[in-house]
């Protein structure tokens, strides 16, 4: 892969980052895709609103963006530390096999290392994402079994009630 820039994405990233979103929900299987007009404008407010709810740092060779990771923090973590949680990771097609990814873990690493009081980085994947898990154990991360998730659509106001 020639020359590789990793660094925070900018406002006028927002519609590559829309479209990017289009390309993981397809990746995962969805097919009804959210309007482009809508993506952008929940982009946006996401990662450029007072304050931001995640950030994003893209990958890019060449002048194209290749690979995303979106992050955010979540407090408390071990104590009273908090973590930065990256809830997507995700390389286009050519850009894999080529470090990008591993670049991108990376550069996770040291963010929450230079933040203080981050105690670690924490993300999930699919159990049945063999490919996603064997990234994973190639750059020496551990699974961790115990935990279950769960998910409620915020439209479901009667299921506390």
């Amino acid at each position: 892969m020639q020359h590789l820039v990793v660094r925070h994405a900018e406002l006028s990233d927002a519609k590559t980052v829309a479209e990017m979103i289009e390309e993981i929900e397809r990746y995962y299987g969805a097919t009804s895709i959210q309007p482009l007009e809508e993506r952008l404008a929940q982009v946006e407010a996401a990662l450029f609103d007072t304050p931001p709810l995640a950030y994003c740092l893209l990958a890019i060779t060449e002048g194209e963006v290749v690979g995303l990771a979106a992050y955010s923090f979540l407090w408390p973590a071990a104590g009273s530390t908090h973590s930065l949680f990256l809830k997507e990771l995700y390389v286009r097609p050519e850009g894999r096999r080529s470090g990008v990814g591993t670049r991108l873990m990376q550069e996770m690493q040291t963010m929450a290392a230079a933040r203080l009081g981050c105690s670690r980085v924490e993300w999930m994947t699919d159990r049945d994402n063999e490919g996603a898990r064997a990234f994973y154990r190639s750059l020496g991360f551990p699974e961790f079994e115990g935990k279950v998730n769960y998910r409620a659509a915020c439209d479901l106001p009667d299921q506390l009630g």
